[in-house]
């Protein structure tokens, strides 16, 4: 009598679920950038850095200072400056300078369109927050032009007036008016 093979049945593959959106933690936002720039235009880059810098940047050990980014015309790339990023001292002698400019990846594109508005007179790029896409680390670039005490004020009192506002409502909804 013949021995009988086993049955192999094919099991379908599990359907791969639709490509999921990365996540995004924020590390540091700059909260002076409203206050004292008028914001015309966001663009989203990548940063070049060292792996004693993405360290640090895990430890938030990081501040603004004053930075902003600039075009480099021999090599058409654009670079950070002002970025402080901590040493991170397991990395010894193999670590980084805290205050040394950093290349931003941008499609070429962008970067020409930049190169375009920053030869505007007024007008500048200054980060806006710095987070984790996934593995990546990410910059939010801000095209800004720079505002003046009576901007800075009259945008004060309009803030204040919206707080009133929205504080009268919410007194109005919670006594049953």
């Amino acid at each position: 009598m013949a021995k009988k093979q086993p049955v192999v049945t094919q099991q379908k593959k599990p359907a791969t679920p639709a490509k999921t959106v990365k996540e995004v933690r924020e590390i540091l936002f700059n909260k002076k950038l409203r206050h004292d720039f008028h914001i015309l235009d966001r663009y989203e880059a990548g940063v070049v850095l060292m792996g004693s810098e993405a360290k640090s940047l895990r430890a938030g050990d990081v501040q603004w200072g004053d930075a902003h980014a600039r075009f480099d015309e021999r090599t058409h790339e654009m670079f950070l400056f002002g970025l402080h990023i901590g040493e991170y001292r397991q990395a010894g002698t193999f670590g980084h300078q805290p205050l040394q400019p950093r290349k931003l990846l941008l499609h070429k594109r962008e970067l020409e369109k930049l190169h375009g508005k920053l030869s505007a007179k007024g007008l500048t790029v200054v980060p806006e927050r710095i987070f984790w896409r996934g593995p990546w680390v990410k910059i939010d670039l801000c095209l800004c032009s720079g505002k003046d005490k009576e901007d800075k004020r009259r945008d004060l009192v309009a803030r204040a007036q919206q707080r009133d506002v929205q504080r009268e409502l919410a007194r109005r909804a919670k006594r049953g008016d």
